[in-house]
């Protein structure tokens, strides 16, 4: 007979804790998980889900633009915000009971409820003490907001009341450049300001600038280069190297990144360690500090993508109930921005397969789809392809344009596999698609 209430207690319910709580359970262990907000977490409840359901409402307006040039005549269309928002809820409610319900079948014991430690082995949830021999956290993150003024982040921008005629987005990354494009499609005056010269630092410079002319082409006006902000009641005060200057706004929104979310929770308290920033220190098993305490997601402050949480969670629930110790290896994970068009990725861009070393060959094409071809939308299709000219092998793919995630996702599969140039090559071409010139580029 243990002598603790139960094997794992997962401290949140998003994507890695519901996945590593639910493959612990199926493995035989008896698990406990909380949950101090709604089920599903960051990505289900105030991320990847419900912003990609603002995206598909917004894309309505190029699909309308388009429409017309292949023969439809079209009345003036209305966009209602309260509607959009009202479905949106109603589906996410849907998809968290969901979460809730697959736990409890699994076996788990689905307890809602802000968690804490009260000592290494011991958690806390309202009046209720609970044991437990390993201990997971999963509390994701937090939005970063300036310290000046009112500001809006993603997560409340999901639940405005009416959708502002001006709004203006501070960040590059991410949210910031999906966000622009959301409120642009559904008809707000857009400014978008971000530090460097082009959004989505990090990603390959073309893809960099394909998404920058993207923004500029669906009407959001870019600040590029701001060195700092300020906000008041009607303004966001822009400081870069042409002065002080005030844009008139509605509304103001903080995209500029999200903080561990570990305040409260006691880690530091039973030795776990953690960094500047309050991330939770961990080996390639998830593991921390504290041998029986594991961490997962976006709290680790690794890479802050829901796959990788949810890979980290079944890995740890394999290491421990599963006879199978399971390291996370953080290489070749292929990301998505939901730009319009969007942006997809895997693998090294070209910048960084130079710096580690590689005599790169690469392969690119750039062109306009043939969905444009009578709507005559100003947007093309890059595909560039990094290869390693000594081995062949493909380093990393990078696109833009209409199904470039779709594209991009299935490509994964081979890259990961160990794909070559040549691989690609004598690969049939599926006519016509954008997909095809993965295997016809020279």
């Amino acid at each position: 007979m243990s002598r603790f209430d139960v094997d794992l207690f997962v401290i949140g319910g998003g994507s890695g804790g519901v996945r590593a709580a639910r493959v612990a359970a199926e493995h035989g262990a008896r698990v406990a998980i909380a949950e101090a907000s709604k089920w599903g977490g960051t990505c289900v409840v105030r991320g990847c889900v419900p912003k990609k359901l603002l995206v598909y409402a917004s894309e309505v307006s190029r699909q309308l633009d388009d429409a017309r040039g292949h023969g439809w005549t079209i009345p003036n269309a209305a966009f209602d915000w309260p509607t959009l928002i009202a479905a949106k809820d109603k589906e996410i409610a849907r998809l968290s009971a969901a979460y809730a319900s697959r736990l409890a079948k699994a076996g788990c014991e689905v307890i809602e409820g802000r968690a804490r430690l009260v000592d290494a082995h011991t958690i806390q949830v309202g009046d209720r003490t609970m044991t437990a021999a390993h201990i997971l956290v999963a509390t994701g993150g937090k939005p970063r907001l300036p310290d000046c003024g009112a500001w809006i982040s993603s997560d409340e921008a999901f639940h405005l009341e009416v959708l502002p005629k001006r709004i203006v987005i501070v960040g590059g990354g991410y949210i910031g450049v999906e966000f622009a494009h959301i409120f642009r499609g559904l008809g707000a005056q857009v400014t978008l300001m971000h530090r460097d010269a082009r959004v989505l630092r990090g990603f390959d410079p073309e893809v960099r600038e394909q998404v920058h002319l993207g923004l500029v082409r669906a009407g959001v006006h870019v600040e590029a280069g701001v060195k700092l902000v300020d906000r008041d009641a009607t303004h966001v005060i822009v400081c870069d190297d042409k002065g002080n200057r005030p844009i008139e706004t509605d509304l103001a929104m903080a995209a500029i990144g999200r903080a561990p979310l570990t305040a409260g929770l006691g880690l530091a308290e039973v030795g776990v360690a953690m960094s500047e920033n309050g991330g939770v220190i961990v080996d390639a098993f998830s593991r921390s500090s504290v041998a029986h305490i594991f961490a997962v997601g976006d709290v680790t402050e690794r890479v802050a993508l829901t796959p990788v949480a949810i890979r980290e969670g079944h890995a740890v629930a394999d290491t421990l109930f599963g006879g199978k110790p399971t390291p996370v290896v953080h290489h070749l994970i292929p990301t998505a921005v939901f730009s319009q068009p969007p942006a997809a990725t895997i693998g090294l861009s070209e910048p960084a397969a130079l710096a580690a070393g590689h005599e790169v060959a690469v392969f690119r094409a750039k062109f306009r789809p043939m969905r444009y071809a009578l709507s005559g939308r100003d947007e093309t299709v890059l595909v560039k392809l990094v290869v390693d000219r000594a081995t062949d092998k493909v380093l990393g793919l990078h696109m833009t344009g209409p199904d470039a995630p779709e594209i991009v996702q299935a490509a994964a599969i081979a890259i990961t596999m160990g794909a070559t140039k040549a691989d690609l090559d004598r690969t049939f071409a599926l006519h016509p698609t954008t997909a095809e010139e993965l295997v016809l580029l020279k």
